[in-house]
């Protein structure tokens, strides 16, 4: 057990701190592809008990509303992500920080907060600058609103569903999910990746 007096009130620091950067301005560029930081989440792997997983959806459904994904698939409300992450397991995403206690009880619970860095990906050619490392086939009619993948990108892992409930015409949104000493790396392919398409990345808050 960890001695309380060696805690240090350390100040957390984004994953994106001096890592997301916008294109330089350029008229002969569009803006195609726009990034959001994904801050202050509270993410925790969920694997249900061997022989729990019926219980384990029935507490997700009472505690939080919503179906566990028993495909590649997220469902969403608007505080709560449960992402597919293979059989009996799953990803889940909470805009805030906070205590997935009552989970543990019928599935093994590892927060997973500090570990990843979270991006929301849109825009008109957002599905282009992916495809050029992604993996897997992301146009509309294979990966629709709600799928999820984990995949590679770039040679990087990375657990991406995508988000637009009500897409307008080829502006979709993605939410990408990576390990955090990945962020640099993923940052660097993802904006050479948009400027060898000829388009620029604008950063919003």
């Amino acid at each position: 057990m960890v001695d309380p007096s060696l805690k240090a009130n350390w100040p957390r620091h984004s994953a994106w701190a001096s890592i997301l950067t916008e294109s330089p301005p350029d008229a002969a560029r569009p803006v195609g592809v726009n990034a959001i930081a994904r801050e202050g989440l509270g993410v925790a792997s969920v694997l249900a008990q061997r022989v729990g997983e019926a219980a384990l959806s029935a507490l997700v459904k009472t505690r939080y509303g919503l179906e566990l994904p028993t495909t590649p698939r997220a469902v969403r409300n608007a505080a709560h992500a449960f992402v597919w992450a293979g059989p009996g397991q799953w990803l889940l995403v909470a805009e805030q920080r906070e205590s997935f206690v009552e989970l543990s009880e019928l599935a093994a619970v590892s927060d997973q907060s500090d570990a990843r860095a979270a991006l929301r990906l849109s825009g008109p050619h957002v599905r282009d600058m992916l495809a050029k490392g992604c993996m897997i086939d992301l146009h509309p009619a294979a990966f629709p609103s709600g799928a999820a993948a984990m995949t590679s990108i770039a040679h990087i892992g990375v657990h991406l569903w995508r988000v637009d409930e009500q897409p307008r015409d080829g502006d979709p949104a993605f939410d990408v999910l990576i390990a955090r000493s990945m962020a640099a790396s993923f940052w660097s392919w993802a904006s050479a990746s948009a400027a060898e398409y000829g388009c620029r990345v604008t950063i919003s808050p």
